[in-house]
């Protein structure tokens, strides 16, 4: 496994100027018919941009952080709208949880992520042999990017890749088990938040990313 990426640290203006970026790093590479898929929702903004740069179709993946109880931002896992849900048993063990104390809360946001795919989906543009690239935002702790990427890999991609303007570097060695690649334009050390890499990172709404990817559909 590998992954590029820039160490110096580097501001975007916004998930666009972000998206333009990674979308030049990204077509210095070969790909084989490849399908963009945006991590929703502030994935999809970045990646319509690599998509167009590409040549590639754009879709959607949908994957929800499970929160610890009482923090619901700190993230312990994730879920998709099918599958089983990713925990981070290290922290799991040291908060003295298990899996069956998050039951709620995952069943919760798995229903959010079947609200988002029924919301956002329109006919699935297909997966298997193709390489794929899941493209976010930015990667903090990457519990949402490893659930997201495991369930595309049942579809069978030729690759899975993953893509983002900003990576914490400790977070990409955790995708290494799932993703067959890892593509940052920058890695800084001083990681905090991935917001803080961005002038402009206003919440992405439901009918941004829809408006978005009936764009993208609407030029194939």
């Amino acid at each position: 496994m590998r992954f590029l990426h820039d160490r110096a640290t580097r501001m975007f203006a916004d998930r666009r100027d972000g998206g333009r970026r990674l979308a030049e790093l990204l077509r210095e590479r070969p790909w084989s018919d490849p399908v963009v898929l945006g991590l929703a929702r502030g994935g999809v903004p970045v990646a319509v941009e690599v998509a167009a740069l590409l040549g590639a179709p754009l879709d959607v993946a949908v994957a929800r952080k499970i929160g610890a109880p009482g923090r619901p931002e700190f993230g312990l896992g994730a879920v998709t709208a099918d599958g089983p849900p990713t925990y981070d048993e290290r922290i799991l063990a040291a908060l003295g949880l298990t899996a069956e104390d998050l039951a709620e809360t995952c069943a919760a946001e798995r229903a959010e992520a079947r609200r988002r795919i029924a919301r956002y989906q329109g006919e699935r543009e297909p997966r298997r042999g193709r390489d794929v690239i899941v493209v976010d935002d930015g990667l903090a702790t990457g519990a949402t990017a490893r659930a997201a990427l495991r369930a595309v890999r049942a579809d069978r991609p030729r690759r899975l890749v993953f893509a983002a303007p900003v990576c914490a570097p400790d977070a990409v060695a955790a995708l290494q088990r799932v993703a067959d690649d890892v593509v940052c334009v920058a890695a800084p050390e001083a990681f905090r938040a991935v917001g803080q890499w961005y002038d402009d990172f206003g919440q992405t709404t439901d009918e941004e990313v829809v408006a978005v990817l009936d764009a993208a559909r609407d030029r194939r």
